[in-house]
């Protein structure tokens, strides 16, 4: 097809030219632009004929930094008016997704960076306990914890003792790691990465809830309105002041995206809807005795709790896109196959995977499970990075036990293990006893178990279940992940059979071997200099 090419004057591609990587050709991107201009010239999509090009020639270019040169995150003012109408004014809430901005946050506790990726429609990375050691001092001194000098002295010393046990432990859990699979014919660097990899592996469940990590975000103006008012409505008072700090950061480079938060008519009531809608479901809590914890003997466990949806309905599901009939019609078709043709019939709709990633349509999103999990926090970190379903999770404690890795006994540090899980235990305590109900979790190891609810959908449970049991994940995790997979397969055979890269094995290894291998042929391949080489 040939496309229409506007034309400029020399003039006019002299300012154009800074800010879209191409003139002529129908696919472009908008470069040295402020977030709040992109999303203004896309906005005004829907009541502008021309094109976005001509649109900035229009009605934006005039507010350009002289010389071509780019905005240096100035919004100007034309944008800025533009959100004041439409996305103050009239609420249009859609012009608030077509602008984002990266924010890094560091130096934030495990607990808060559950708050932070709690919304499903952003991207986030996050500092990992599993390839990076955390026997190291900070700069000026202590180690990597949240601190809270209302919590006392008594904190610090507890986890400045929980950090020493870790610390004093890597050595002794690599060295017999390192005696447990010596180095076969694999490259020594790999080697001893999976060696590291797998004492931090053992021993992470250690760490208290208080370390602390980085977490990158990428969102879009409207998710971090929302990241915003979760912030400034949560009981922690860290989170309260990242929330300021995020807004102050986002005010640099898109203010009129977050202009609502500060006005006490907008995200003032929210965060006191927010409030006031917590303040009243833990009053029901209490009221209904929901805040007693269960006489059980604590054990992780993995729960099927509902299912909606046949695989009649999925087989419908997945042939509706191709018909041309109603539901309903589809259905009776399908009722009227026999065993076998239905085998057959989802063989086809799944296609040949090749590997995990080629995944079947949507038709897979009309079965639904929920599961109750419970594992250890850890474990549970992970599995709530899965944001296109549904988690809630209850406050984290200690009454649902922890557990001590064989492996961790087997290296002989099984006793610093406990040692370190009492120490935890008991300023969990201190601090209830104390009144900092919401500050305790901070104290608590990774160890310790905490339940929640995955609710998802049969396409979600594909993707989740075979990452997650993957021979290089983490084995705490890897048992929730296969638990799910048998759990399904009881129900729904079909399912679970597609699931063909799963990986169900269970016997001790060096998880991370094959991954460190691939990377070091990689390096190898691009010419990288390995320490081995």
């Amino acid at each position: 097809m040939r496309y229409p090419a506007e034309q400029f004057t020399p003039e006019e591609k002299a300012l154009l030219t800074p800010h879209f990587t191409n003139l002529d050709r129908p696919v472009f991107a908008l470069v040295n632009l402020p977030e709040t201009v992109k999303g203004a010239l896309f906005a005004r999509y829907s009541r502008y004929s021309g094109s976005v090009r001509r649109l900035y020639l229009d009605e934006f270019a005039a507010d350009a930094p002289a010389g071509g040169r780019p905005f240096d995150a100035e919004e100007g003012a034309r944008a800025a008016g533009l959100y004041e109408r439409v996305f103050v004014g009239y609420g249009d809430d859609s012009i608030a997704q077509v602008g984002g901005a990266h924010v890094a946050c560091e130096w934030v506790s495990n607990i808060l960076t559950k708050v932070l990726q709690r919304g499903r429609l952003a991207a986030y990375l996050e500092q990992s306990t599993r390839y990076i050691p955390y026997d190291k001092a900070l700069p000026d001194g202590g180690y990597r914890f949240y601190r809270d000098d209302r919590l006392g002295p008594e904190f610090a010393a507890a986890m400045d003792e929980l950090f020493v046990i870790y610390s004093r432990s890597l050595g002794r859990v690599e060295e017999w790691a390192a005696e447990r699979w010596p180095r076969g014919d694999e490259p020594e660097a790999a080697w001893r990465r999976s060696i590291r990899a797998k004492a931090l592996d053992l021993l992470r469940g250690l760490l208290p809830a208080a370390t602390l990590s980085h977490v990158g975000i990428y969102a879009s103006g409207q998710a971090y309105e929302q990241l915003l008012l979760r912030l400034m409505a949560s009981p922690l008072p860290e989170a309260r002041e990242f929330g300021a700090m995020i807004l102050t950061e986002l005010q640099q480079v898109m203010p009129s995206f977050v202009s609502r938060v500060e006005r006490p008519d907008r995200g003032g009531e929210w965060i006191s809807y927010l409030q006031k809608r917590r303040a009243g479901t833990e009053r029901w809590v209490e009221r209904l005795g929901l805040g007693r914890r269960e006489e059980v003997e604590p054990a992780p466990s993995v729960d099927l709790m509902h299912v909606e949806g046949s695989e009649a309905d999925l087989l419908a599901a997945c042939l509706y896109e191709e018909a041309a009939v109603p539901e309903p019609e589809i259905h009776a078709q399908i009722d009227r196959l026999g065993a076998d043709e239905r085998a057959a019939l989802l063989a086809a709709v799944v296609g040949e995977r090749a590997n995990r990633r080629h995944r079947p349509g949507r038709g897979f999103e009309a079965l639904r499970y929920r599961f109750e999990i419970v594992s250890d926090y850890g474990a549970f970190r992970d599995l709530q990075r899965h944001r296109l379903l549904t988690v809630q999770w209850q406050r984290l404690g200690p009454d649902l036990g922890a557990g001590v890795p064989e492996e961790v006994r087997e290296a002989g540090v099984g006793g610093e293990f406990e040692r370190a899980l009492e120490i935890s235990r008991n300023e969990y305590e201190r601090l209830t006893a104390a009144g900092f109900d919401d500050l305790a979790p901070y104290a608590l190891s990774l160890a310790f178990r905490i339940r929640y609810v995955l609710d998802l959908n049969a396409r979600e449970a594909m993707h989740l279940i075979e990452l997650r049991s993957g021979r290089e994940g983490h084995p705490t995790y890897r048992a929730v992940a296969q638990a799910m997979h048998e759990q399904i397969a009881a129900v729904h055979p079909g399912v679970a059979g597609a699931m063909k890269f799963v990986d169900e094995s269970t016997e001790p290894r060096l998880e991370r071997m094959m991954s460190e291998i691939r990377t070091h042929r990689k390096r190898v391949a691009a010419g990288v200099q390995t320490s081995d080489s």
